[in-house]
């Protein structure tokens, strides 16, 4: 079973301290770096939903969904991210991870 450590952010310059393009570029893509893992580790989750959950309907959970995205646009205010940004972006998220945890379902019970 796969144990990441935790994530560690490549050192970088604050973005209020950026004076050039190369500083944001690196800035943004050490951010990447550190999300995809994160964003690994969400899947990993996916894949304990798929093997827990007693039946196919219980992949699509409308009311998880409206708590996942009403904590994230909690937590996005909190850290000064615009909710024109967060919401989209882990609805589409969330979207394509209950697909993902589909296709682990169907594969495992197959």
């Amino acid at each position: 079973m796969h144990k990441p450590a935790l994530v560690a952010v490549d050192p970088r310059v604050d973005p209020a301290d950026c004076t050039t393009m190369a500083q944001v570029r690196q800035g943004v893509d050490a951010l990447d770096r550190a999300l995809v893992a994160l964003i690994a580790e969400r899947q990993r989750y996916m894949d304990a939903a798929a093997r827990i959950k007693p039946d196919r309907d219980a992949v699509h959970d409308q009311a998880r969904i409206d708590d996942v995205v009403a904590k994230v646009l909690t937590s996005a205010e909190a850290h000064g991210l615009s909710p024109d940004i967060a919401e989209p972006v882990w609805r589409l998220m969330v979207d394509r991870c209950i697909a993902y945890e589909f296709s682990v379902y169907d594969r495992t019970r197959s």
